[in-house]
């Protein structure tokens, strides 16, 4: 289980087939972000990851699910407009 008090390595929250890109980034390795949010990794621990989808190997942040759905549905209905 990853520890909360260091930000783990992407590898620690999913295996590499298990992160997605998002819809709204660019397809040419632009600004992108990447999430577990449709993991089995994420439904076991969770947890969901979010990384830059340039740095793989690197850190991931880790959110509890509920937080982050909480995160995704305040973007939606415009809360940070």
């Amino acid at each position: 289980m990853t520890h909360l008090n260091h930000y783990p390595a992407s590898t620690d929250l999913a295996p590499e087939e298990e992160w997605t890109k998002s819809s709204y980034s660019s397809q040419d390795n632009g600004n992108c972000v990447e999430t577990t949010v449709r993991s089995a990794a994420a439904a076991r621990s969770g947890l969901v990851g979010v990384r830059d989808s340039k740095k793989k190997d690197g850190p991931a942040l880790a959110f509890p699910a509920s937080t982050f759905s909480t995160f995704i549905e305040s973007v939606r209905t415009g809360v940070f407009d």
